[in-house]
């Protein structure tokens, strides 16, 4: 047999390990644009599939497996998630409307957040010598609220939407 030799050396350079205190910062952070809320609403308001199509039983039927059912789910809210969205929204002022406290509640967070944000234009709010963001600043709101809120019952009526939201959703497209 014959010496084999083969060229070994050289600088290598070591891919950085994903560092766990950087990864949690990232999932801390808090995007820095959002989108217009009204180009975003017309955007979803333009994919809304006709509501004949969404509500239209002929097309139940059971799935042959449980493979064909996830897909068939997948589908599904992908095509008409935009409707889901409105019925979802419904959903939440129907809510609104039907518990007035909870309306009062909401209400009265989104003024003292514009008041906040009125304020924080004009005279930057400072508590033991620091200087609080505004977003800071509406995480407190939003801290001070939730007492509120459960008082109001905002916890009944968030798991009421979401659980007639699961069911409209079941119900109709369970056998598409």
């Amino acid at each position: 047999m014959a010496d084999v030799s083969i060229e070994v050396s050289g600088q290598m350079d070591v891919p950085a390990g994903p560092d766990s205190k950087n990864q949690f910062a990232r999932l801390l952070q808090f995007p820095t644009q959002l989108p217009d809320a009204k180009e975003w609403m017309n955007e979803k308001r333009q994919k809304v599939r006709p509501w004949l199509v969404f509500i239209q039983t002929s097309n139940f039927k059971v799935p042959p497996s449980v493979p064909r059912l996830s897909r068939r789910i997948m589908r599904n809210i992908e095509y008409f998630q935009s409707n889901y969205l409105f019925v979802f929204l419904g959903l939440i002022a129907y809510c609104l409307i039907t518990s007035p406290l909870l309306l009062f509640a909401i209400g009265g967070s989104f003024y003292a957040g514009y008041r906040l944000s009125k304020r924080h234009a004009e005279k930057k709010l400072v508590i033991f010598g620091h200087e609080l963001t505004l977003a800071q600043q509406y995480g407190l709101v939003t801290l001070c609220s939730m007492p509120i809120y459960y008082l109001a019952g905002a916890g009944a009526a968030m798991f009421w939407v979401l659980g007639a939201s699961f069911f409209c959703y079941y119900s109709s497209r369970f056998f598409l």
